[in-house]
This record gives C-alpha cells, structure tokens and sequence, in this order.
C-alpha cells in the first residue's frame, strides 16, 4: 500500500517550522519527503493544496475500556460487553487524529492485538493491564461495608489489589508476562475511589522500589498516578519513570523530575469534564465532590513544571461519555504554553516517554506513517487541534483511516 500527499506544508515539531513538500507513504512508513515527487503505479495520491500536516496525535493517559465514570462497575461487567464499548472508544479516539495511546489501566493485550490484525479501528495501543493498588487505594473498589475482594482475573476491570513487596513484586511480574508495556501503580489517593483521601500516600517505599525493580528488569518503566507533592516526591524517588495527573506538586518536585530524567502527563481536561459531566456519566456523588480538590491547581502545576523543564507529555483521562472531549486539553493547556509546546507533549514528548523516539511523533523518514492533515494553523490558533471538526484527513500505518 502506498499513500502519496501532494503539496503540503509539513511541520517539524522539532523546530515548530512548516516546509512546502510532498510526502509518501510505502509499507506503513514514510518513505520519503520533498518536492516533485513521484511514486509508483497504483498509489494513491492526494493533493493537500497548502494544508497543514502534524504527526499523528499521541495520548499517553486514556482508559479505553471506560465506558463509564463508575470504574469500580467495569470488573463485573461482560469481558465481550467492555470490548464492544472499547473498539468504538477507539475509533473515535482515532477520528480525533490520535493515532497512538498509553492506557493507563484496564486494557490488555487482547485490545493491543485486535487494533494491530485490523480486527479493531483505533489507535496503537500501549497497554498496562491493571494497575496495582494497596488495600484501600485508588483501584480498591471495595465501599466500607464490603470485605470480599475480587480483582476479577478473567474479566475487565482497571486494577488490582496487592499488599507487600512479595505480593507487588508477584503482580507487576504477572503484567509484565502479559505484556505490559510498562507498569501503573497507585501512589497517592484519587477521585474515582470510594474510600481514600486525594491527600494520602499509598505504597510504602519498600513497596514501590520493589515495582520500579521488576520493571526495569525487563526493560519497561513504571507510571504513577499521584496528586500530591508529598506523593510525587516519593514516586520519584523510587524511580518511577512518568507521573500521572501531578496537580499539587511544589518546588521541590520539579527539582526531583529533572534530577530523575521524569515526565509529567497533566490531564487538565478530565476534571473540567467531571465536574461539568462526571456524574450524568456514573461518577459517584462522593467521587464528584472531590473533584474540586484537584480541578484548579492543575494549570498551576502545568505552568510550574514547564517553567522549570521538566519533559511533558499529553494525556487526558476521559472516562464514559466524556471521551468526546479529548482534544480539549489542547485548549486547557494553551492557557499557559505556547501551541508548539503543547503539540510537541502530545508527539516527540509523548514518543520519548513510551519509548518510541523517531517511531512517532515525527515526520521524518523512516517513521510510522501516522499523520494528520488539518484545516487551519494550530500553531496560530490551538483550536485547530482543540476541535475535531479541523482535523480534515488521519493517516495511521500509511492508509487513510
């Protein structure tokens, strides 16, 4: 299959510069850049006429088995019922020009290999399979009256409970024989869980050394949901590679990303969005009035680690119907970035964090040929990535999808 794009300006998200040139695509990659070009018999070719090319998009936090905000109802649901909700996640997702996500928990390689044979229309998928929780943290599901734990070892759900470096050690090995990608862990209190504090840390340190240990060990990394500075601090320093969510970090916490080579992935839309919908979506009452919590310091906390460089990723944390609004954290973050550096977190930042530099995010030769022709300029006006309606073709693989 080969895809030729004629007359396009083509940016370089490295240098935030567009180039008038054609591109083509050959066997799923991008086969070559410049002007005049030629190609084969039986290529399609597409005239752009001037319009704008990015890579494809890259959200490096999304749950795509959460077709409601009421997480802790997925592990009881149909495996086969959460699929169907999953493939049409994904196809949207895929519509909004995000050609690659990192599931932060609740996808397994069962998704992962049913996106890549073609059985399912989405993004590539980067899973972890369930995220590992203390007894009482964020992906214990359990109310106060309820004693019996189920972590649902046959069927969907977004995590499971271990307790004690045996027990993390057992659990992040068993994700990683089934082919995580990386690992999450539950290091601070969250808004979906019933019976934790936003403010609390979870996992000793033992306990998270211990997981950072079997991840490195097969050359996978660890992500950590954590809110706090207390909670970030210490994720850092057990060597946890990308901290998700990060609304109330301080000083000291930027100085400790730096000195950790870490990233940041803010998910600025997601409490927008559960405070706006969250409980229309199955957001419990009691989860909801958290959300205030972490909804206004998370600009804040974007604008303190830019400043002082910490590497950044995209990422967005939808849940239930509000996935629409993915590409709203474009516009959120544009409050206090420049549009390249919010385009660059969700391409070469969000590439290096997975592990895929000059695989995606990039336009260059010889990367995977995922790529989005807009209607307008993003860098002179966000909302051309902002709102889906600008995205005017998406390329994954070299095929219009």
């Amino acid at each position: 299959m080969s895809l030729l794009l004629k007359n396009a300006l083509l940016l370089d998200v490295a240098t935030g510069e567009y180039t008038e040139a054609d591109l083509r695509c050959a066997e799923g990659r991008i086969a070559e850049t410049g002007t005049g070009l030629t190609a084969p018999d039986g290529t399609r070719v597409l005239d752009l006429a001037g319009a704008r090319v990015v890579p494809g998009l890259i959200d490096a936090h999304v749950h795509v088995t959460a077709s409601t905000a009421n997480l802790g109802t997925i592990g009881s649901m149909s495996p086969s019922y959460v699929t169907a909700h999953s493939a049409r996640i994904m196809g949207d997702m895929l519509s909004r020009g995000f050609t690659t996500v990192r599931d932060a928990s609740g996808a397994d390689f069962g998704l992962a290999d049913a996106q890549a044979e073609g059985l399912v229309r989405g993004p590539r998928l980067l899973f972890c399979g369930k995220g590992l929780s203390q007894t009482g943290g964020h992906a214990d599901f359990r109310g106060r009256g309820e004693h019996l734990k189920d972590d649902h070892p046959c069927c969907a759900g977004v995590g499971r409970v271990a307790d004690g470096v045996d027990a993390v050690r057992a659990a992040a090995r068993d994700e990683l024989r089934k082919g995580a990608h990386h690992i999450k862990v539950m290091a601070s209190g969250g808004v979906a869980s019933p019976t934790d504090r936003i403010d609390s840390t979870q996992y000793s340190m033992d306990e998270l050394r211990a997981i950072v240990e079997e991840a490195e060990a097969a050359n996978r990394y660890v992500a950590a949901h954590a809110y706090t500075a207390r909670a970030v601090n210490r994720a850092l320093e057990a060597g946890v590679r990308s901290i998700e969510h990060g609304n109330l970090i301080d000083d000291t916490s930027v100085e400790l990303f730096l000195r950790h080579d870490a990233f940041l992935v803010p998910t600025l839309v997601t409490y927008w969005a559960l405070k706006e919908e969250g409980r229309e979506f199955g957001l419990p009452e009691r989860s909801w009035r958290k959300v205030d919590e972490v909804l206004d310091a998370g600009l804040v906390a974007l604008e303190r680690a830019a400043g002082g460089g910490v590497r950044i990723a995209y990422g967005t944390d939808l849940l239930g119907g509000m996935h629409r609004h993915q590409n709203q954290e474009f516009r959120l973050r544009a409050e206090v970035q420049q549009p390249i550096d919010v385009l660059r977190a969700a391409t070469t930042g969000a590439a290096e964090l997975v592990g895929l530099t000059g695989e995606i995010g990039t336009l260059d030769v010889g990367a995977h040929a995922d790529l989005v022709v807009l209607d307008g300029d993003p860098l002179a006006d966000i909302g051309v990535l902002a709102d889906p309606k600008h995205v005017r073709h998406v390329v994954q693989a070299g095929a219009l999808v």
